[in-house]
């Protein structure tokens, strides 16, 4: 039987697991995303394995900002509504955009 205890104790744990999720798990993989994405589209070589393995990456980034970012924050009592969305943008799309920029700094700098 669950009680106010065993409740509060499951609350308390499940915050810093979202936590590391949405601030270390989240950033390193849209990041490292991001960055292989650009790189599939500027290298030029279109082929059919390749494109899958960029779609099946994209698809797994949109899955990840939704199920374990979004939702997270959306679940968290008290937050405001626009709170999410802010999430979502500095936990995903930041991310994402730096690990393309990376990329576009260290193809300049050859």
């Amino acid at each position: 039987m669950n009680t106010p205890t065993d409740r509060a104790s499951a609350k308390s744990w499940g915050l810093p697991r979202a936590r590391t999720v949405q601030l270390i798990i989240a950033v390193a993989v849209l990041f490292w995303s991001g960055f292989f994405t650009l790189e599939f589209l500027l290298r030029g070589i279109l082929t059919w394995p390749q494109g899958s393995r960029v779609a099946t990456l994209t698809l797994v980034c949109i899955i990840l900002a939704y199920e374990f970012v979004y939702k997270e924050a959306k679940s968290q009592t008290g937050t405001p509504p626009g709170t999410p969305l802010k999430t979502v943008c500095y936990s995903c799309l930041i991310p994402y955009m730096l690990g393309g920029v990376t990329l576009l700094a260290l193809t300049g700098l050859q």
